[in-house]
């Protein structure tokens, strides 16, 4: 494995520090609610049978007046993938199963079901390939034409700063990949999502971590704009049950489905914080 030591840590501080821009930004809407809630910070440590430096990572949670629970992990382990795990994973093997990751997830879910849900996660990787991926998609139990207009255009700009082919191409592939097959649904109203942004060099690696701050930008800027717009909007039982529902939904997808859960699962990762993307409360009629 080619020695990515000081990207990797780059990149681990760039998703620490957004971590904290997008914590302190969702405390000031709580705060505008007329809420003191804060994020709470648990550590925790990655384990691995004669590696002395597994890595770990830290779970921020807030569950308040406007985010009814709300997680932002920040992780980066290092060590050897499973035998049989590594050969589902770019650039590992049985032979070369040496991995690092390094990366930042979010997940909102909101007491209004007017406020959109949303997930946002982008990443580092090494194996023997390197590469970036991520992206953020908008889960809305009462979707806005509004809103998901705003959410795309605001990606699409980040895209286009550049890639020309970016916006399509990662638009779809979130289309794709946040869909519900045994539903025949998507859980949400897209975004973008991408993969294997590979870094052959030490251009490529600028090129696409550059292109991953400007995601997490993205996010930062747009997503608070938008649960101002309907934090205050009146709601009823039904649509209350609505959005329950529509939790059951994303659980479904998140356990079922979702590539990140079983990473974190496959290679050691702290439960609570795998799990966070889960929310507080749905049904099932």
């Amino acid at each position: 494995m080619s020695d990515w030591t000081a990207q990797t840590t780059r990149a681990q501080q760039w998703f620490e520090s957004l971590r904290d821009q997008i914590c302190a930004a969702f405390e000031e809407i709580e705060r505008e609610a007329g809420s003191d809630a804060s994020f709470a910070y648990t550590p925790w440590q990655r384990e691995e049978e004669g590696n002395p430096d597994p890595g770990g990572g830290v779970q921020g949670l807030m569950k308040g007046k406007v985010f009814e629970k709300v997680g932002v992990n920040v992780s980066t382990v290092r060590g050897n993938f499973a035998p049989e795990f590594a050969a589902s994973i770019n650039g590992a093997s049985a032979e070369s199963p040496g991995f690092t990751a390094t990366g930042i997830s979010l997940v909102a879910h909101m007491a209004n079901p007017h406020v959109p849900a949303v997930h946002m996660n982008t990443r580092f990787l090494t194996t023997q390939a390197a590469w970036f991926g991520g992206g953020a998609d908008l889960n809305p139990p009462i979707p806005y034409d509004e809103d998901t207009a705003d959410f795309h255009a605001r990606f699409r700009a980040a895209c286009m700063a550049h890639n020309p082919t970016y916006y399509e191409r990662f638009r779809k592939w979130a289309d794709d990949y946040f869909f519900i097959p045994h539903r025949g649904v998507h859980r949400g109203v897209g975004g973008i999502f991408y993969d294997h942004l590979e870094c052959t060099d030490d251009a490529a690696f600028e090129r696409n971590f550059a292109f991953t701050q400007d995601v997490g930008k993205a996010f930062l800027d747009i997503f608070p704009q938008l649960v101002r717009r309907r934090m205050g909007s009146e709601f009823s039982e039904a649509e209350k049950r609505q959005q329950l529902e529509w939790r059951g939904r994303y659980a479904e997808f998140n356990l079922v489905y979702d590539r990140g859960t079983l990473f974190g699962l496959k290679t050691g990762g702290n439960i609570d914080a795998i799990l966070m993307s889960l929310p507080p409360e749905a049904v099932w009629s």
